[in-house]
């Protein structure tokens, strides 16, 4: 029969049996910056409404992607941050330049017209052009190498917004519709993503990218688009079922995901109903966030920039 210990046997017990018993010591927390427990400065999108549907604006430190299909604003809305970035943060901007990465330099005269029409947030000059670096990127390759070599442009020209216009049109010229291409493909937006977000997260920039949309035809086309996880109910624009493009995957890099679309309605029709006034019908829709809720607004395009109109409150 085993014999039962008593108190006064604690000094019989060896020393590494008492070992496994010893109180765990509680490690010591390590003090951190009061700045860190604040809330992450945001880029006005330069309009109170459309700021106020982002809770403030675009976070920095994260990536933004801005879909829509052709003529629903999204150039003139990255025009419009392009100018954002240039307030100071007391007035929702960074205080800081810009880089506008784009397929091709060809169309960009057209773009520099439409942003210097644009009402200058700096009062009086310089320029606002002085501030905003541009570089055409041919292939996914060439844009991650633009991407590493900003590096630079970030630490001597204290650059905090890097916005690419459009993603979908660099990939798509680059890879075929197949197994291996698709592959290759996937691998390397993962790091164009990659690159951009740390790159978002190191020097407290905002990274944005404008995406185009594909129409999907039916629910069984739905998971191959690999939009119904993320965005629930389907996206509507110009009467169709669209979707962002480049697929699930893709979804997963960005941390917000911006949906323009435009409908074309009816306003008048002629006495002898062959004069017809078309209204277009813009609207913002934050699909995904990590900050926000769903929610959307109609908005604008003036000549003097992009303007929400209101809120719907669901």
């Amino acid at each position: 029969m085993l014999s039962s210990s008593t108190s006064g046997d604690a000094d019989s017990i060896p020393q590494h049996s008492r070992d496994q018993f010893a109180p765990i010591p509680i490690p010591i927390p390590i003090p951190i910056p009061v700045r860190s427990l604040l809330p992450h400065s945001k880029l006005s999108l330069g309009c109170p409404v459309l700021s106020r549907l982002l809770s403030g604006g675009l976070p920095v430190g994260t990536l933004t992607e801005i879909s829509g299909e052709s003529a629903t604003g999204k150039s003139q809305l990255c025009l419009q941050l392009l100018l954002s970035s240039l307030l100071p943060p007391c007035l929702g901007g960074l205080a800081s330049s810009s880089l506008l990465i784009l397929p091709s330099l060809l169309p960009f005269s057209s773009l520099l017209k439409r942003l210097s029409r644009l009402p200058s947030p700096l009062h009086p000059s310089p320029s606002p052009l002085d501030h905003i670096f541009v570089a055409s990127a041919h292939s996914p390759d060439h844009l991650f190498m633009l991407l590493y070599q900003a590096d630079r442009l970030f630490q001597s020209h204290k650059l905090r917004l890097v916005v690419v216009d459009s993603i979908a049109a660099i990939f798509r010229s680059e890879f075929d519709n197949n197994l291996g291409d698709l592959k290759t493909r996937t691998a390397m937006f993962f790091k164009v993503a990659a690159k951009l977000k740390e790159q978002a997260y190191r020097f407290g920039a905002v990274a944005v990218l404008t995406n185009q949309v594909v129409d999907v035809m039916g629910p069984e086309m739905a998971a191959d688009v690999g939009n119904n996880h993320h965005t629930g109910p389907a996206l509507l624009s110009s009467g169709r079922t669209v979707a962002p493009a480049m697929g699930l995957s893709w979804a997963n890099c960005v941390n917000t995901r911006i949906f323009l679309s435009r409908n074309d309605e009816v306003a008048a029709v002629g006495v002898n109903g062959e004069d017809m006034t078309v209204c277009t019908r813009r609207r913002m829709e934050v699909v995904f966030a990590p900050h926000v809720p769903r929610s959307s607004c109609e908005f604008v395009i003036r000549k003097d920039g992009v303007f929400g109109l209101e809120i719907d409150r669901q």
